[in-house]
């Protein structure tokens, strides 16, 4: 019997809330959240309904699950819980992989290959095309610097400048609509260190 996806949700959600570490600031139950509802706002724009919808939003809920165990290749470790989990909530063996394919499309440098698969990883790095760019990108500073104490601002500032050139949306909706505050910032930062 396949489950609600309310119910996965609740699950997961109570999961990442219990077992994530608390210095994990970027990587949080609300960066989840926040990916669900983006992925739910640009599967819209990109006429993505119905169960490749459900697929969708189950990968968004799972794209960092990995977390909770480590953070070096979260995304297969991800992969490898939604496969012991999914089909214990009903969810198909050929879903499972669908599901995996868009977690694994999330990992850097990103190489979705499905539209699913643009789709969260697009929701994924949203933020860098929009308003709320500083305070996310502060909060990932924060995390990062739990790794790597030693980690000064302007450091910080030439990795977003370079992870921010390497980047591209893979949607048409994104490439229309987040490209260009992206492309803001970047110039905001390049000036920073000038």
């Amino acid at each position: 019997m396949k489950l609600s996806f309310s119910t996965i949700q609740n699950q997961v959600l109570k999961t990442l809330e219990d077992k994530l570490p608390n210095y994990l600031k970027y990587h949080s139950v609300e960066h989840t959240k926040y990916v669900l509802e983006k992925a739910i706002y640009i599967a819209s724009k990109e006429q993505v309904s119905g169960h490749d919808l459900f697929l969708l939003k189950i990968a968004a809920l799972y794209h960092d699950i990995g977390f909770t165990k480590s953070n070096i290749e979260h995304e297969a470790i991800g992969c490898d819980i939604a496969r012991n989990e999914l089909p214990k909530l009903g969810i198909s063996g050929e879903d499972v992989d669908i599901i995996c394919g868009m977690i694994m499309a999330t990992k850097i440098p990103q190489h979705p290959k499905t539209h699913l698969e643009k789709i969260l990883a697009d929701a994924d790095l949203e933020y860098l095309g929009t308003k709320h760019f500083k305070t996310v990108s502060e909060l990932l500073y924060k995390e990062l610097k739990h790794y790597n104490p030693n980690l000064t601002r302007s450091e910080w500032n030439s990795i977003q400048i370079n992870f921010i050139q390497n980047h591209q949306y893979h949607t048409k909706f994104c490439r229309r609509y987040k490209a260009f505050r992206k492309q803001k910032h970047l110039e905001e930062l390049k000036k920073q260190i000038d």
